[in-house]
């Protein structure tokens, strides 16, 4: 459509937008939206869903009482419209919800604002949302919220997460019975009679397209009949919870495309936002950018992915944004910005302090070591260090936050211990900052790599029956059932592994998970790692660092020598439940063990270290390792 200006049309039942390149229709008070026409195309959206269409902000929320990370879904329906700008340039909505006593146990507990901005011969719109808990209102848990997009099926078939994840998609109706299949759990289907025979012998997994709030960037579909690109764009993570390795939905087949906010994804209860009764709380989500984009060539469609990331580049460096009229959402100026340089030291690597190279530096709630992986409720700012280790953190909200730090290739989490506060405008600069990694004694031996991820342990290929097309020759662990090669490789006796001669990438699972031994019955499994020692130190202490990329409802146990001692040394109780196992990651939530070794119960020559996962309860219990290292007694001079 040809340029018109920017006009607004409101009636009782619906409100329209036309900025002169796209027209966006949502029904009135309730704000979800139900048509956007653009380029030849009546609606980008689907209508014709026997439960959701259009597009909608929704959330799940539970009782204080729950324990699970699912309750009640609501697809949040305003109960008033206010027009809240209204000029020749901008058009900015507003569809809000109050709550109240009479609705309590129907609704969240929430007041809810959701945002709609529109700017003239824009292709697309801006949404933020301002939830807000006040001091009479019930506790309650708030477990996910997002934007939801059920594309037209007629027209977006295929689906970009990045430039390596993108292909052609099944269809909703491949995964109906008869067609489909359901595999361990509902979002898993084997496709036995799918529309386009190309997809037979396929599984569709939603969870196989996720990816790290860090990469979550801009995500869609492209038509090919009209090319055109429908694309969500984040150009920000600081509303996001879980730090930047927190990992989450994109879009996947109905088709659908998802903005997330809040979830429990690959992380488990710890991130449900826990709201006790009166507890006062706010938070804008988002703005995030729904942008569309076309190409006259039929050929050359898939180069819409190019110029959605090319906009995506645009809006971050945009970013914040300057046109939220809502007082809630500070402006650039009104930020401010932290500065510095985060060197290690590890005397038993080097004399001098090593530069914290292409560490992860955020600012967080204030709170212990690693506590951002589960801090839901406040706002993160997150960079990465140069080669030197230097860092700026900028556009930081006013308010006062701990400084956390990772660095690959060391276990552990740097925490600054001085809180900082932050005002409007200011600019802090810390200087050098030193990380002193967990370290008692020389390294010994070690098993892994310390990244937080179990991606350089041995990944075995799918059943070929589970195959997913688009991970065969890349990143392997999306692929479904892994879990089950295990009991495959070792139907008896578990894994051996012994230092010097094994190789951790040839034959170090990448998962320690339960052996089926029945219809839904399973057994614990006990792995042994061997090593020598020629001179023991009987009256020193050896420490056992053992660090963990995952963990869903399990227990690790761990014995030196005697697997039959009681009690172990290391008993963790059951811990985690980032399901990461189940979802095709290769991490979850990030756990660090020190076990203590007295030298009297090791062995001149060859010992054994005996790992057990004790859990049974299901196929999907167990962990990922991220790194185990043994360290000897220290040495008198501190160096190896």
């Amino acid at each position: 459509m040809s340029s018109t200006g920017l006009l607004l049309n409101a009636q009782n039942d619906h409100v329209v937008i036309n900025n002169g390149v796209v027209e966006i229709t949502w029904t009135n008070p309730g704000g979800i939206i139900k048509g956007i026409k653009y380029k030849g195309i009546d609606n980008l959206l689907e209508e014709k869903n026997k439960d959701l269409n259009g597009g909608f902000w929704d959330l799940n929320w539970s009782e204080p009482s729950s324990t699970k990370t699912r309750g009640k879904f609501d697809t949040i329906q305003g109960t008033d419209l206010q027009v809240i700008v209204e000029n020749e340039e901008q058009i900015e909505l507003s569809f809000t919800r109050m709550w109240s006593p009479e609705v309590q146990g129907e609704q969240a507990p929430l007041y809810i604002d959701r945002r709609f901005v529109v700017f003239r011969d824009v292709p697309g719109f801006y949404s933020y949302a301002i939830f807000e808990h006040t001091k009479d209102m019930p506790a309650f848990h708030l477990n996910t919220t997002r934007i939801a997009f059920m594309l037209n099926k007629e027209k977006f078939h295929y689906m970009v997460i990045t430039d390596d994840r993108q292909r052609f998609m099944p269809s909703a109706e491949d995964r109906l019975p008869g067609r489909g299949e359901p595999l361990a759990y509902p979002e898993a289907v084997l496709l036995v009679d799918p529309i386009e025979p190309e997809f037979k012998g396929e599984v569709d997994d939603k969870y196989q397209y996720s990816l790290e709030n860090k990469d979550n960037q801009v995500h869609g579909w492209i038509s090919f009949d009209p090319p055109v690109g429908f694309w969500q764009i984040t150009p920000s993570n600081e509303f996001r919870t879980g730090g930047p390795f927190k990992q989450d939905l994109t879009s996947h087949v109905n088709p659908t495309t998802l903005a997330i906010f809040l979830t429990s994804h690959y992380a488990g209860t710890e991130l449900l936002v826990k709201f006790e009764t009166g507890e006062e709380w706010k938070k804008v989500l988002g703005p995030v950018f729904t942008y569309f984009n076309s190409i006259s060539d039929k050929d050359m469609a898939l180069s819409l992915w190019d110029d959605a990331k090319r906009q995506m580049n645009e809006e971050v460096q945009s970013w914040p944004y300057n046109f939220p009229t809502s007082e809630e959402f500070p402006n650039c100026d009104q930020r401010g910005v932290v500065r510095g340089q985060l060197l290690v030291q590890d005397r038993y690597l080097s004399k001098e302090n090593l530069p914290g190279k292409a560490a992860s530096v955020g600012l967080a709630a204030p709170g212990d070591a690693g506590s951002w992986q589960r801090e839901n409720k406040g706002y993160q700012f997150w960079t990465m260090t140069d080669e030197d280790g230097c860092f700026v953190i900028k556009n930081i909200r006013a308010g006062s936050y701990n400084l956390y730090g990772v660095v690959p290739g060391f276990i552990g989490d740097y925490k600054y211990e001085v809180v900082i506060t932050l005002t409007e405008g200011c600019d802090i600069e810390l200087g050098e900052i030193v990380y002193e990694p967990p370290r008692d004694g020389p390294t010994l031996w070690e098993i892994g790599i310390p990244d937080r991820s179990a991606a350089e342990f041995y990944i075995p290929n799918p059943n070929p029956k589970y195959v997913n097309k688009l991970y065969l020759n890349q990143d392997k662990f999306r692929q479904y059932g892994l879990w089950e090669r295990y009991a495959e490789l070792y139907p008896e006796n578990d894994l051996v592994y012994t230092v010097g001669v094994s190789d951790y990438q040839k034959d170090w699972f990448f998962a320690q998970v339960n052996r089926e031994i029945g219809d839904k019955a399973y057994q614990s499994t006990t792995w042994q790692i061997k090593f020598k020692i020629d001179n023991v130190d009987q009256g020193g202490s050896y420490t056992l660092r053992v660090a963990l990329a995952a963990s869903n409802h399990a227990e690790l146990q761990v014995w030196i020598n005697d697997p039959t001692a009681d009690p172990p040394l290391l008993s963790t109780g059951e811990i985690g439940g980032d399901n990461a196992i189940a979802r095709h990651a290769i991490h979850g939530i990030y756990w660090l063990f020190t076990v203590t070794i007295p030298g009297s119960l090791l062995l001149g020559g060859e010992n054994t270290l005996f790992l057990t996962q004790a859990k049974t309860a299901n196929a999907f219990q167990g962990i990922m390792y991220d790194y185990i290292r043994l360290e000897g007694p220290s040495c008198q001079n501190g160096n190896l």
